[in-house]
């Protein structure tokens, strides 16, 4: 009867499905398990350091660019002395063909920073030409010398590491490891510099592939990784009394960004995550049973501590997504990266600013308080005097000086098709704006002084 009673009554109402990536349905499970996707939460400090990038980004090519119209006369990248110029029609139309730029946007760059690129009319040609200023070619130098003093220690070391985390055989790609030579802190010519300077230690087949050779000079913690020390230092500086050895073990430093919900379940599934057992990212796993859970858990666990140190290696502790993916199979990285690393918001943060949301900056957060490294380098410190350069204002250089050298030449800036005169426009305005701009800082306009004695061909 009762069952008859219960087959009469309506069906409930279906509930609503929640929306893809609320808070709620996040960490709604009770599963002790990481859930597979988070929603995406915005550190605007990490974003605030790639919108600096975006103008050293645009230098380094239009500087490339010069190099490139101006060879085989021109120097090496890295020790320029930022004398060489070049006609700003040809550098306009190289700009234009290869960076893909806007008629107006080249001359746009070099005139908002005038710090770093200072246009002029040459004396004998009596053309609009552009070059480096004395304070861009001297961070350009200061971190060319930063690299070669990393040279003969730090710098092979990085890479012995950086082969050691592509076990069984040790080898990478050298069009890869060229890729990443600037997160790296590599020179140009790393293949001679460090691997064929050091036979011992290295070997590059013929196949393109560079080997690591195994030394007894190697330091005994050699395979030790970053995670490793950082852990071992914090267990040892913020020891509590009742805390236990297990917890500490195998645990990341986890800092969640500002404004990330963190459920009640989430928390259980972390704390049980930092206590999960995982091998080294320096070990040899091949022959592992990877057939239960367990085994793959800690094989994720061990990609996390692999793409972790990868990062570590970096002089920034940063690297695009596209070039972490080059070393997807021997970190043991899945394919969906992206995915894998969202996963994981603690720990990594991915920024898309940049190109336009094209280009996804991996940054280790542990490595950063309030968008600063912890632990500068000197590569790092000379990397910053050229950011700082380029986010000078304008207004502080003697524009109106630069401005009266052009003469006629405006027209130049817009590539022919007579975008000079809305630079002008748009960089002086009326008289006023132009005895403004002459009215600033007298140093810079002594510096300025000094640039046309010492760039004059």
């Amino acid at each position: 009867m009762l069952r008859r009673i219960a087959a009469l009554r309506p069906p409930p109402p279906p509930r609503a499905a929640a929306p893809v990536g609320a808070g709620a349905a996040l960490f709604s499970s009770k599963s002790t398990s990481i859930p597979q996707k988070q929603q995406r939460v915005r550190d605007h400090a990490f974003d605030g350091i790639m919108e600096v990038q975006k103008r050293v980004r645009r230098f380094h090519a239009l500087y490339s660019l010069i190099l490139y119209a101006t060879a085989p006369t021109a120097p090496s990248r890295g020790g320029g002395s930022g004398a060489v110029s070049v006609p700003f029609t040809r550098l306009g139309a190289l700009a234009r063909r290869q960076l893909r730029l806007a008629p107006l946007d080249a001359g746009r760059f070099l005139l908002r920073h005038a710090h770093a690129f200072h246009l002029f009319l040459h004396p004998v040609h009596r053309m609009l030409h552009a070059r480096l200023t004395p304070r861009a070619a001297a961070a350009l130098h200061a971190e060319a010398e930063a690299v070669a003093a990393a040279l003969p220690s730090a710098s092979v070391i990085r890479l012995r590491k950086l082969l050691l985390l592509a076990p069984p055989h040790h080898r990478l790609r050298l069009e890869h490891i060229h890729l990443l030579r600037r997160d790296l802190g590599f020179p140009e010519d790393f293949a001679e510099s460090i691997i064929q300077s050091n036979p011992s230690l290295f070997r590059l087949t013929p196949d393109g592939f560079v080997e690591f050779l195994p030394s007894p000079a190697d330091p005994p913690d050699l395979t030790v990784a970053a995670v490793e020390r950082a852990r071992e230092r914090h267990y040892r500086e913020h020891r509590a009394p009742d805390s236990g050895e297990e917890d500490a073990r195998f645990a990341f430093p986890i800092r969640f960004p500002p404004g990330f919900k963190i459920g009640k379940y989430f928390r259980i599934a972390v704390w049980k995550w930092q206590r999960l057992p995982y091998a080294s990212p320096y070990a040899d796993v091949s022959s592992h049973d990877l057939r239960s859970l367990e085994a793959q858990r800690r094989m994720e666990k061990r990609a996390v501590a692999a793409v972790h140190e990868l990062l570590s290696l970096t002089v920034e502790k940063r690297t695009t997504l596209e070039r972490l993916a080059l070393f997807r199979e021997a970190l043991g990285v899945p394919k969906k990266i992206k995915e894998f690393l969202l996963k994981y918001q603690g720990i990594f943060y991915i920024s898309t600013r940049g190109n336009q949301g094209k280009l996804h900056t991996v940054f280790l957060r542990e490595a950063y308080y309030k968008g600063e490294l912890v632990e500068p380098n000197e590569v790092h410190e000379a990397r910053r005097k050229l950011e700082e350069l380029l986010m000078i204002s304008p207004q502080k250089a003697n524009l109106d000086r630069m401005f009266t050298s052009m003469g006629r030449e405006w027209d130049e800036l817009g590539g022919g098709r007579r975008g000079g005169a809305e630079l002008r426009d748009e960089f002086l305005g009326d008289g006023g704006g132009r005895k403004k701009h002459a009215d600033t800082d007298g140093a810079d306009s002594e510096e300025d002084s000094g640039v046309e004695s010492l760039y004059i061909d």
